[in-house]
This record gives C-alpha cells, structure tokens and sequence, in this order.
C-alpha cells in the first residue's frame, strides 16, 4: 500500500524558514511527478511547486525566487524561505504514480509574529 510521510512545518516569524520533507513508500511502479499543495483556511487547494522525475520544476509565482523544490530518489523536499503570513497554510504532498494521485496527510505551516 502506497503510503506519503509528511515531515517538518510549525510555526515561523515572518522572513524564517522552514523545509518540508515527504517520504512516499509501498510503490511497486515508479513514481512521477511529485509536488506540493497548499490549502488555506476559506480557499482552494493550490499548487505551490512540482517536480518530474527527471527534475523538471513548475511552481506558483507567488512563491518563485523564496521557495525551492528538490527529489531525491521517492523523497521530496521543500525548502520555504522569506516566509510571509499568507504563506500560512496546510501543506500537502503529492505524488502520481501510473494513473492514480496519492496525497500526504498534511501538515500546518504558520507564519505569524
């Protein structure tokens, strides 16, 4: 069974950091592309950053130039920096193995003085 382990998060002062790490385990295909969504409270699900398998990366504009997405092998990692208060949400990781979409449990990101 495919399984996402979530890591990382918490609470950050405005202009801090934060690294998110999401371990996919169980697959018996290769796993494609990987990324992460963010859903804040009142809104809709929204990409923040993807990554292929070959390390092609898309990502929001309103993250471009503070945020960075990387993939080691079946993990996934995003790097948050210059945290802004509406960067405040759940952060969920993704990952499309053949047809189907799995999804991490999810995990809070505050940002707030």
């Amino acid at each position: 069974q495919v399984q996402l382990a979530q890591s990382g998060g918490g609470l950050v002062q405005p202009g801090g950091s934060l690294r998110l790490s999401c371990a996919v385990s169980g697959s018996r295909f290769i796993i494609g592309t990987m990324g992460w969504y963010r859903q804040a409270p009142g809104k809709q699900r929204e990409l923040v950053a993807e990554i292929t398998n070959g390390g092609s990366t898309n990502s929001a504009d309103s993250v471009k130039a503070r945020f960075t997405i990387s993939r080691d092998k079946d993990t996934v990692y995003l790097q948050m920096n210059s945290l802004r208060p509406e960067d405040t949400a759940v952060y969920y990781c993704h990952a499309k193995i053949w047809v189907t979409d799995y999804w991490g449990q999810g995990t809070q990101v505050t940002v707030s003085s």
